[in-house]
């Protein structure tokens, strides 16, 4: 395996503001590189460590500039089911704002229950969406986070690798 720095990107469009100052303490924990991708201006935080790539306006402007950057080993912050799935497929990780990591073992039953609620909704029945984002998916987040960057953070650092 390379020591390559685990890069960190971030879905900007719909970012809670409760996970920016959880991520951005990671990450200058860690000293990651991350990338917040957007079709408009989101600040994460004052970092050195933080890029910002604004995209032209559109759907999946900023899914697909995110495809295109992320590497495998990677993660990526995003509660969109789609991009999580092109994301695995490209050997990168996922996860999303209320905590969610998606894998290969996952993201495919993730992806059907969507796209059948999706067709639900196109029929004109009417559903309740997601419920609100609260202060205990920002601690489901963190928590995930903070699971996932100590298991693929220390990998790199070990000298028998």
């Amino acid at each position: 395996m390379s020591s390559k720095t685990l890069s960190v990107y971030i879905d900007g469009d719909a970012f809670p503001n409760l996970l920016k100052p959880i991520v951005l303490r990671s990450i200058e924990r860690l000293q990651l590189p991350t990338y917040v991708v957007s079709n408009k201006k989101i600040t994460l935080g004052d970092s050195s460590l933080v890029s910002y790539i604004i995209v032209e306006q559109g759907a999946d402007e900023a899914d697909h500039q995110i495809v295109e950057m992320v590497e495998e080993g990677d993660l990526v912050i995003t509660a969109d089911i789609p991009l999580a799935d092109r994301v695995i497929a490209k050997k990168a990780h996922a996860i999303d704002h209320r905590g969610e990591l998606f894998s290969v073992d996952n993201i495919k039953q993730y992806l059907a229950m969507r796209n059948l609620m999706e067709k639900i909704r196109e029929s004109g029945e009417i559903t309740k969406g997601p419920k609100p984002f609260s202060p205990k998916d920002a601690h489901e987040f963190a928590n995930q986070l903070h699971r996932f960057l100590t298991k693929h953070c220390s990998e790199g650092t070990s000298e028998t690798d």
